[in-house]
């Protein structure tokens, strides 16, 4: 059993990303998963096996108490308060909130009755640079799940 909590390994992984001046793509190349998993990871967010955890110890040079709290299975769901006071995190639930509704029903019309899947999922970040300002590109990609009946 670890001996801290998935949430202390989080602020152990930031601080050695930050002490080693490391990029979460550096760190998700050095475990050999898609940057979005690694760092939704090693936020406590996934379930990390002992090869991924192993590695990602060994690449921030942490202790087996991070190593164990990785291999934890997560409570997923990271927002603390109901509505994220948090910038970032605050402007996608405005998203959802507000091109919510319109995502649902395009997915019915698009793809039919059904929900995308959070599970069989990938998430990419990127920038695209613009002339009036870089844009940031959020893809989420999930699988398609059809109610049945």
């Amino acid at each position: 059993m670890a001996s801290i909590t998935k949430q202390q390994a989080a602020v152990a992984v930031r601080d050695a990303k930050a002490r080693l001046g490391l990029t979460w793509a550096q760190i998700a190349e050095a475990i050999g998963r898609p940057v979005g998993w690694t760092t939704s990871a090693l936020l406590g967010q996934q379930l990390m096996s002992e090869t991924e955890a192993k590695a990602a110890v060994s690449f921030l040079d942490l202790g087996k108490e991070v190593q164990q709290a990785l291999q934890l299975q997560p409570t997923r769901g990271a927002l603390d308060a109901p509505i994220p006071t948090d910038p970032t995190i605050y402007r996608l639930y405005e998203m959802v909130q507000v091109y919510g509704p319109t995502i649902k029903e395009l997915i019915h019309e698009e793809v039919g009755d059904g929900i995308m899947s959070a599970v069989s999922f990938r998430l990419d970040v990127k920038r695209e640079h613009d002339p009036d300002g870089d844009r940031v590109v959020v893809v989420l990609d999930g699988k398609f799940l059809p109610y049945r009946w």
